[in-house]
């Protein structure tokens, strides 16, 4: 059995493989193949975060699937009661073939992970969202082909998907900046673990130059709501425009997870531009978790 809570549970060779599957998945999808590996299999989604592209594309990767799903909030189980997390796990992983968690602290998806008897998928904690590298590794290779040795800078927090961004840049072999505002730098433990060349900016220009993809998310991510103005003037020099745009490589692609707030992290132009791949990175989602699914599944 085995878990999907970070980029470092699989090998780099699976990644990859995964990589390739999700865009033959995609093919089949847009050719409108029925292809259900997963008839009456059932996904329990556990949401203490909401979410948008996280529920739609695992309910609708199960239902093409031929399985089916069960969306759980706080208020709809007794973890949101003070159960404890081990014997949520216990109990759901008897009912479900395989449990996607969204929620705050990474701890408690490691938890349920050590006391469930079905496979577990991180669909975002705090410090990690490794679904959503699945489907931008993807999105790049769709528009450019392999991303080993290429440029990818992170501009903005620190935050769990920077820390998802190092871990790819070792399982997928690029080279990582990261620009950031002093005292909103990523991890250190997870930077000096990375097995890969990782580079800390304080200034965007610098990080941007040279770049082959450049990516960003909120200054203020779910939870910190509070920190928003803040943030906005921690951040002011942060934000990804037209010029910023203009010192990555001609052939630079923009990424952003969503939902973003334009004009702040990154402006209108750039996220509706031509080297915007967003919309793609989206849609991926599906595509890159159905491989996920499938191989948790038949592995």
């Amino acid at each position: 059995m085995r878990h999907f809570l970070t980029l470092k549970d699989l090998t780099a060779e699976e990644l990859q493989t995964l990589v390739e599957r999700a865009i033959e998945l995609k093919r089949m999808h847009k050719a409108g193949e029925i292809y259900q590996p997963l008839k009456n299999k059932v996904l329990a989604m556990i949401f203490e975060k909401s979410s948008t592209r996280t529920r739609v594309s695992f309910e609708s990767a199960m239902i093409q699937f031929g399985g089916g799903s069960i969306f759980l909030s706080p208020n709809d189980t007794q973890l949101g009661r003070g159960e404890p997390v081990e014997d949520s796990a216990r109990v759901i992983s008897s009912m479900a073939d395989m449990v996607m968690i969204r929620t705050f602290e990474h701890a408690k998806i490691e938890t349920f992970a050590q006391y469930s008897s079905v496979p577990v998928i991180n669909a975002l904690t705090d410090d990690y969202h490794p679904c959503q590298l699945l489907a931008d590794m993807q999105t790049y290779v769709e528009h450019r082909g392999s991303i080993k040795g290429k440029t990818v800078t992170w501009v903005g927090d620190g935050n769990n998907m920077c820390h998802s961004y190092i871990n790819a840049a070792q399982q997928f072999g690029f080279k990582l900046n990261i620009a950031t505002p002093k005292g909103y730098e990523p991890n250190s433990d997870i930077v000096n673990n990375a097995q890969a060349e990782v580079a800390l900016f304080t200034d965007t220009a610098s990080a941007v130059k040279g770049s082959d993809l450049v990516v960003t998310d909120v200054w203020a991510s779910m939870g910190q709501e509070e920190e928003q103005r803040k943030r906005e003037l921690a951040f002011a020099d942060f934000q990804v425009n037209k010029q910023i745009m203009s010192l990555a490589n001609d052939d630079a692609l923009f990424m952003h997870c969503l939902p973003a707030h334009r004009d702040e992290e990154v402006t209108a132009d750039v996220i509706d531009g031509k080297q915007s791949v967003v919309w793609d990175e989206a849609e991926n989602r599906l595509h890159a978790q159905k491989a996920l699914l499938e191989f948790l599944f038949l592995n």
